[in-house]
């Protein structure tokens, strides 16, 4: 596998890598998906329920993420659990290497689809009580707090997701939102109000997470009024957004300040063989519908490469 030819090689198994490993194993493209976690999905592993991806309502991001999974091997994608070091351009003898920690593989071009990662409050406590309380995946650790109170920070979609799970298993959920309204879908704010254990404190901020060998409190900064206080809580849900994982497009491709790779929608990047999907890609919507549309489209846009060296 190591001293074959690709011709197009798949950074990352989300959505957005498998949509394109689907596409492109049905053209006809000799494909390698390469991947860090041995589970694919991405972020959606960690997403309770998806009610929004068309023909499939009300399954967990998990359930969505095996049908993902299931269709591609069904094709015979190859997926192989290594982590990438580094991509580098190598023109004279082909057209692309890719180093991962235990080998090199050659490619003609290459799909970079590596997601996103949660971002951090970055106040004090919160890399301490990582682990000992703090969390950033309610589906993941809720049920250590079954019957027990948490925090969740954040306004959108998945902060105002994570507090409705959370409030199936814990006595009390408090959603603390820097703002006086929430970001979030009007359907998940609908079923947020009408939960009787919820309780949003909004226009607040967290300056610091407290406890001993665990969380026992936040202190809160209350932007209209300039007061302080403490809420005891045993855990904090923290959701306020992500950060692009383009470490390795950095210096191959232009992107924002953001660090965003450019690519309009054909998924083509500043560098000639080199194309962005998914939550790296900067666009409008980061959904997991426009994720594996992106991936369809860097497929075409592959194949035009290939036949004719351009787009």
């Amino acid at each position: 596998m190591e001293n074959e030819l690709y011709d197009v090689v798949i950074i990352g198994a989300g959505p957005a890598g498998m949509g394109a490993a689907v596409y492109a194993v049905r053209a006809g493209l000799k494909t390698l998906v390469l991947d860090r976690s041995p589970m694919s999905g991405g972020q959606i592993l960690t997403t309770y329920e998806v009610d929004n991806y068309l023909g499939l309502p009300g399954l967990s991001g998990g359930e969505l993420a095996d049908k993902f999974r299931e269709h591609a091997d069904r094709l015979g994608v190859t997926f192989v659990t290594e982590n990438v070091r580094t991509v580098e351009n190598v023109a004279e003898t082909v057209e692309y290497r890719i180093y991962t920690d235990k080998n090199t593989f050659q490619s003609k071009t290459v799909i970079f689809a590596t997601g996103a990662s949660h971002s951090l409050l970055d106040v004090p406590g919160e890399k301490e009580f990582t682990g000992m309380g703090v969390s950033y995946c309610a589906t993941c650790d809720g049920a250590f707090f079954r019957k027990r109170t948490v925090a969740v920070v954040g306004g959108g979609d998945v902060a105002v997701e994570d507090a409705i799970f959370l409030a199936k298993i814990c006595q009390k959920v408090y959603l603390i939102h820097r703002r006086d309204q929430l970001r979030a879908a009007n359907s998940l704010q609908k079923k947020l109000f009408s939960l009787e254990n919820v309780e949003v404190i909004w226009d607040s901020e967290i300056r610091e997470i407290l406890g001993t060998d665990k969380v026992t409190s936040v202190s809160l900064y209350h932007k209209k009024n300039g007061e302080q206080s403490k809420l005891d809580v045993n855990g904090v849900f923290i959701a306020v957004g992500v950060v692009p994982d383009t470490v390795l497009c950095k210096g191959l491709v232009e992107m924002d300040d953001k660090g965003y790779v450019i690519a309009d929608e054909t998924c083509a990047t500043s560098k000639k063989g080199i194309f962005v999907v998914g939550d790296i890609r900067k666009k409008q919507m980061r959904q997991i519908i426009t994720a594996v549309a992106d991936g369809a489209n860097a497929v075409g846009s592959v194949q035009s490469f290939l036949m004719e060296g351009k787009l």
